[in-house]
């Protein structure tokens, strides 16, 4: 029997019973909804060896690990929200709003001394947030010369902020 289907057939059977433990542990019907089927998405692409024997385990520890994550990102969540609360003047006062200002200045100087095609790639990257394999298939360019011009802008560019600090 292939891994599909088991994993097919096991939802079929304990979804409900999943359901019920999910909803236990986070007193939420609906992010216990998300939570098994996320389970699941994770049995189907997972490349561990699975049988009717190893399975019921392994389920329940990945939702196990799951609800973890889930509290784990919540309590962390909650202290960011506590924190900025208690310090939000310090985090947005004029001061940081002039250095952030004052960066983005720097950094444009800096990247108007760069070649264009390196200056159009450090920005998709920097800027964006795009990695180098997005950029090559956006620009129509080689993996390889991306990497490249962006190694130089990185360069080129270090050595500028060190030379106007």
């Amino acid at each position: 029997m292939n891994n599909n289907k088991l994993i097919s057939d096991y939802y079929a059977l304990h979804r409900s019973e999943l359901l019920a433990y999910a909803s236990s542990r986070l007193g939420d019907k609906d992010e216990a909804e998300d939570l098994v089927q996320n389970t699941f998405l994770r049995l189907l692409t997972t490349d561990k060896m699975l049988t009717e024997q190893t399975l019921p385990a392994l389920v329940i520890t990945i939702c196990r690990n799951l609800v973890n994550d889930y509290y784990r990102r919540r309590a962390f969540r909650f202290e960011f929200e506590h924190y900025l609360q208690g310090n939000g003047n310090a985090i947005f006062s004029m001061e940081s709003v002039f250095f952030a200002a004052d960066i983005v200045e720097r950094m444009e100087h800096g990247l108007a001394r760069i070649p264009e095609n390196c200056r159009q790639v450090y920005r998709l990257h920097i800027l964006d947030g795009m990695r180098v394999s997005e950029i090559s298939e956006q620009t129509g360019e080689k993996y390889k010369t991306v990497e490249n011009r962006l190694g130089l802008a990185r360069r080129q560019m270090r050595t500028y902020l060190r030379a106007a600090v």
